[in-house]
Formats: C-alpha cells, sequence, structure tokens
C-alpha cells in the first residue's frame, strides 16, 4: 500500500481509502447489509494496508455505521482513523447536533471520532451551518476529545468551495467529488481549481467518486475502447480512471464503495502501482481525449449513492438511472432497441418511471441537484417509443 502525509497533520493516510456506502446487500435492499461478507472486505482490506474508513449517518439506511463499528472489532479499530459525517440536511436544533452525534458513536461503538465532516455543503446548508452555529458545536466536540480533526464534504461550484475554506480557520480536510469526468466547476464539484486550491490552504483533499458512481467501471463503449487501446500500456478503465486520480499529488486518499470482495483486492493491486505524477503526457492526452468521447454520449450524472430512495411511490430512481447512462452510451439503434427492452422485462410496472407524480421529495435528497422528475419524464417517453 502507498500512503500520503494527511494535509498538514504529521500522519499518512493510505492512497486507497474503504468508503462504507456501497457494502453488499441482500436481496437488493441497501438497508438489509450482508454483515459477514461486508465485515470479511473492510478487514481485509485493513489487513492489506488500507487505514481510513469513510462512513456516514445515512449511509444503507443508517446500517452501515453499524457495521463499521462491528468490523473494527478485534483490534481493527486501532489500525485505522474512521470519518463520519453529519447530516446538515437533518439538523434543526442542537439538540439534533446532540442527539445524531450521540447516536453515531454507539453504533460505531467509540468514545471519539478519528475525521467529522459536515455533510454535503453547498451553499444552502453552509448558510445553515453558520445561522445554527453548528461549528461552535464541532469545536466543542473536539476541545472535548471526541473529534479528532473537522472537514467537510461538498456538493457545489468553486466559489462557494472557496467561500467555505475561507470562511473557517479550523477545516483539516475536505472531501469532494472529482475523476476523469468532473474536472470543471460546475453544482457537483469545485473540479481540479477546487482541488489544487484546497491543497494549496494545506488542506488534506478525500476523493469520492473517483469512478463516477461505477460508470467508469463499465465496459467502454467501442470507440472509447479504441481510444484507450491506443496507450502503450494496457490497462483497464478502472485502474485508468484510479492512476489518473491519484496522479494529482493534491489528492491525499481516493475513497472507493467497494461492494464485491474482487473490487476490494483490485483496488488494493492498483493502489500498489500508484504515485503521484506517474502518468506520461501522452497517457494524459489519451485520457483527455476519452473525457471528450465519453462527453459526447452525455452522462446523466447519477452516481447510484440512492439518497433518493426510497421514492414515496415506489419508483427505482438509480437503477432508472442506470438504463439512462447505458441508453446514452449505445451507439446504435439496435442497442438502443435492446435497452430499452431490457427496462421493460427486469423493472416491474409498479417501480417503472412512469409512477412518477413529480412530488419533488428525490431531488430534495439528491446531493448532484439533478432534475430526477424530468429525466423519469423523458426515459418514460423515450422507452416506450424505442421498445415498440
Amino acid at each position: 500500500m502507498k500512503y500520503r502525509r494527511f494535509g498538514k497533520l504529521d500522519w499518512y493516510v493510505s492512497v486507497l481509502g474503504f468508503g462504507a456506502m456501497r457494502l453488499p446487500v441482500i436481496g437488493g435492499d441497501m438497508s438489509k447489509i450482508n454483515e459477514p461478507e461486508a465485515i470479511r472486505m473492510i478487514r481485509f482490506a485493513i489487513d492489506h494496508g488500507v487505514n481510513y474508513i469513510d462512513t456516514a449517518y445515512m449511509y444503507h439506511g443508517g446500517n452501515s455505521e453499524v457495521l463499521v463499528g462491528k468490523a473494527l472489532k478485534d483490534g481493527y479499530r486501532e489500525k485505522v482513523r474512521i470519518a463520519t459525517k453529519m447530516p446538515i440536511g437533518l439538523v434543526k436544533t442542537k439538540e439534533d447536533l446532540d442527539r445524531i452525534f450521540e447516536e453515531q458513536l454507539r453504533r460505531l461503538q467509540v468514545d471519539h471520532i478519528d475525521f467529522y465532516l459536515m455533510h454535503g455543503l453547498n451553499r444552502e446548508r453552509w448558510r445553515k451551518t453558520l445561522d445554527l452555529n453548528i461549528l461552535d458545536w464541532a469545536e466543542k466536540q473536539v476541545d472535548e476529545g471526541r473529534i479528532g480533526h473537522l472537514g467537510f464534504s461538498f456538493h457545489d461550484e468553486f466559489e462557494v468551495f472557496k467561500e467555505i475554506i475561507d470562511g473557517y480557520e479550523g477545516w483539516t480536510f475536505c472531501q469532494i467529488q472529482y475523476n476523469i469526468m468532473d474536472t470543471e466547476s460546475s453544482k457537483y464539484t469545485p473540479g481540479t481549481q477546487g482541488l489544487k486550491y484546497a491543497a494549496s490552504k494545506g488542506l488534506a483533499v478525500v476523493i469520492m467518486e473517483p469512478l463516477k458512481g461505477g460508470l467508469l467501471a463499465l465496459p467502454p463503449p467501442p470507440e472509447v475502447k479504441a481510444i484507450w487501446e491506443e496507450a502503450k500500456v494496457k490497462r483497464s478503465p478502472v485502474e485508468w480512471a484510479l492512476l489518473w486520480v491519484w496522479n494529482h499529488p493534491e489528492v491525499s486518499v481516493a475513497l472507493s464503495g467497494m461492494s464485491t470482495m474482487e473490487q476490494v483486492i483490485e483496488n488494493i493491486k492498483i493502489a500498489e502501482r500508484s504515485g503521484p505524477n506517474i502518468l506520461t503526457e501522452e497517457e494524459l492526452k489519451i485520457v483527455e481525449r476519452v473525457r471528450e468521447k465519453y462527453l459526447q454520449y452525455g452522462f446523466v450524472g447519477c452516481t447510484g449513492c440512492r439518497y433518493c430512495m426510497p421514492c414515496p411511490q415506489g419508483v427505482d430512481i438509480p437503477e432508472i438511472m442506470r438504463f439512462i447512462n447505458e441508453f446514452l452510451r449505445a451507439q446504435d439503434d439496435q442497442r438502443r432497441r435492446e435497452i430499452a427492452q431490457e427496462y421493460f422485462d427486469t423493472i416491474p410496472e409498479e417501480r417503472r418511471a412512469d409512477r412518477c407524480i413529480k412530488c419533488g421529495e428525490c431531488e430534495k435528497k439528491c446531493p448532484q441537484g439533478l432534475p430526477i422528475r424530468v429525466l423519469l419524464a423523458r426515459v418514460s417517453r423515450a422507452f416506450k417509443r424505442w421498445a415498440t
């Protein structure tokens, strides 16, 4: 395993962090974690050098923190640093802060949390954080030894990101979405500009969604595959994506939400081959061409985080978003017809897009700010047309 200094701290973090948001589940129910397998995966990762475990209050319906607490028994707690998050969107009063934090300590079975983030800050939630004096509360927990260091995860554009960094001197680290597709400032990410700015201020930078919710791990369309194959060194799409993230010296650790042991093993091997500035100029140009080609296919931007679930009407939003992305990547009409037919064959009628009543609950929860209602309406019309 390779390690990098965590910002200004005298501590070195494994370049690969274990993100406990996409753990293996039973029967497709994200709240029912396959505990024996998830524990085996986390402990295998730790045994092979991973020392940063990231979870959050809402992951897996609240059960991710519980699972992490169980996985870190038997001496594993002493081998890692835990990161979890205050769900700013759920906070209404100071009492909520105390209640949620105490619950997190119980779930994780710890008396302190090493790295604590304000979860999913954007313009609105930053204002809320300030208005409710949440940082004063957090500093008290630091003073009492119940929190080690403060940070924030982020979904918004660069100017908001800069305002948050400059608006509080107590940040140790930040967490941003960054991958070969998300390099420009947008409503999802501060992009490369944000990465470099945070690092220039001495913050450790934790990367989430290095594979863009798994989209970059999918078998690429023929034209993208052809570009990858031009490289002298042959790599899988996953390896290209991860090595590109780690190629940036400003990156401290990249989180991977691993769902299978095979993914854990693969990512550990890739991490061992990583390093800052190891990709050649020729290879970086190839990555840029891949980015441009993918942009032509119009990725929706859904990362599969499932924050939008459950839908009050039972619509399977993440699975439908997956079909949309597959459809957009299709190279010909025959493949588009196949995807549309597969949609009707695999998603039960009661969970399809046309069951959406446009209540907007999903959009309130989506960290990407996606226009889910519009997308569901479009897919309902498009797939009916292509499947007939």
